[in-house]
């Protein structure tokens, strides 16, 4: 069985889902760069090993990344996945965890990558959004795709409403992701994604609504 380190700088919604998910983990450790973040908690009353590595305790990015990385080469994961991690990580860093280190981005990448993904989505007048499970490149937010999810975008949606919709999107595909990979079931040729034995049930997601 993999190991699994996964990074919170928050409430670690993700990272709640993803201890949720009985996932087929040797070992799985929680890292934050916030000694206050909230996910601390949570992990700790689950019996999780968690360590904080606190950013403003570096004079810049490069120190935290390697004290960072430091402690994650304790843990020795075979996976390290961001949780709501909410610094910028260096090409360095990146490099060093390449096809291991993965990321949920909430939008159909590679559209809207970045932040404020809903309101742009919504002065764009997209009416498809969604949520992107990828690996990390030093290219920000256009690694490999693993997984996507739909949801439609609302007349009357508002980048609260929309943002809670695709969240719920989040919690189903990022464990399914994290899973696949802990099975040894991803496949990575040539920058693209295929996972072995996945079925997928023919439909299509139309927005707005066609009539029949």
């Amino acid at each position: 069985m993999k190991s699994l380190v996964i990074l919170i700088s928050g409430r670690g919604s993700n990272m709640q889902v993803l201890l949720d998910a009985k996932l087929p983990a040797k070992a799985i450790t929680v890292i934050s760069n916030n000694p206050a973040a909230a996910g601390l908690g949570i992990a700790r009353l689950r019996h999780i090993e968690t360590h904080v590595v606190d950013h403003r305790a570096y004079p810049n990015r490069e120190t935290f990344d390697a004290a960072l990385a430091e402690k994650i080469d304790a843990c020795q994961p075979d996976l390290v996945a961001l949780a709501g991690f909410m610094r910028i990580l260096g090409d360095s860093f990146v490099s060093r965890y390449q096809n291991r280190l993965i990321n949920v981005h909430p939008s159909l990448l590679p559209a809207f990558s970045g932040l404020n993904t809903h309101a742009r989505a919504l002065k764009e007048g997209v009416k498809i959004h969604g949520c992107t499970v990828h690996f990390v490149t030093s290219q920000l937010d256009h690694g490999p795709i693993i997984i996507q999810a739909a949801v439609p975008v609302l007349a009357e949606d508002t980048t609260e409403t929309l943002a809670a919709r695709v969240l719920q999107q989040e919690h189903l595909i990022y464990p399914q992701a994290v899973r696949w990979f802990l099975e040894d079931r991803l496949m990575l040729t040539n920058d693209c994604v295929k996972i072995r034995a996945a079925t997928v049930k023919q439909r299509v997601l139309y927005s707005p609504h066609l009539d029949q």
